[in-house]
């Protein structure tokens, strides 16, 4: 897969090598996307997955992304717990727009912004790995937005960053 901005990379037959703390990536199980954020699917911390994502009308988001997108892109809401405060890294297969926020079902008042993220960064080339953005997150349940991503599929995953 070409990494954002540069040109097609040919890759060798013999898979690269996954970065430090990302081999979960490699095991990818299927799930699919939830539509509010009381039915967000629940994503294991370290483990890849293959979402199944919805039409963009389907979504009720908790906060508008900050991208527009249009009705023939994909998405979903998702959800992972934070055992311990500590940065995140959230790393997807396409350059799809994500929102990290505290789940807001839990009770508090009203909807809380996004999380600002603290990195972002490529994957290596030949790893499937696109997109990786990092925050830096307090324990308990966190939800993830994923908006405009131009196919109804996405490899994606959510790592604790030692």
């Amino acid at each position: 897969m070409p990494s954002m901005g540069h040109a097609e990379v040919a890759c060798p037959a013999t898979p690269v090598p996954l970065p430090s703390g990302l081999e979960g990536w490699a095991r990818k199980q299927p799930v699919r996307a939830g539509d509010t954020a009381r039915t967000a699917t629940t994503l294991p911390l370290g483990s890849g997955v293959t979402a199944t994502l919805l039409p963009t009308p389907q979504i009720t988001y908790s906060v508008r992304a900050k991208k527009p997108v249009g009705p023939a892109s994909s998405g979903g809401m998702f959800a992972f717990a934070v055992p311990a405060r500590g940065r995140y890294r959230v790393v997807l297969g396409s350059a799809a727009w994500i929102d990290v926020l505290r789940d807001p079902t839990l009770g508090t008042s009203g909807v809380a912004p996004p999380i600002p993220s603290v990195a972002h960064a490529h994957g290596p080339d030949c790893t499937g790995l696109r997109k990786m953005v990092d925050f830096d997150l307090m324990p308990g349940r966190h939800l993830l937005q994923v908006v405009g991503n131009s196919t109804a599929v996405l490899p994606m995953m959510v790592v604790w960053m030692p």
